[in-house]
């Protein structure tokens, strides 16, 4: 099972802050996972498009931009979504 979680305007869009998942046995990384998100309805396909700017950590770890759909996944594993943040 993963932990999913979802930060900032993802948890509005969503209308919620997270979720327990039981992984498809076809999913191994983040990439299979976010289309199988976007399969849910419209706006998760808005916020899980390949284009959109939201980014993944898996246990805690940032994923690279770039390599970010390639990274993979288990049964277990946290993945947090947030959208790009900024700060000074």
């Amino acid at each position: 099972m993963l932990k999913i979680l979802y930060f900032a305007r993802l948890c509005d869009a969503l209308g919620s802050s997270g979720e327990s998942l039981d992984l498809p046995a076809d999913i191994k990384d983040i990439g299979g996972l976010r289309a199988f998100l976007g399969a849910r309805g419209e706006v998760w396909a808005k916020e899980f498009a390949p284009t959109s700017k939201v980014r993944a950590a898996v246990n805690k770890n940032l994923v690279g931009v770039g390599v970010e759909a390639d990274a993979p996944i288990k049964d277990g594993d946290e993945i947090a979504f947030f959208p790009p943040v900024s700060g000074g």
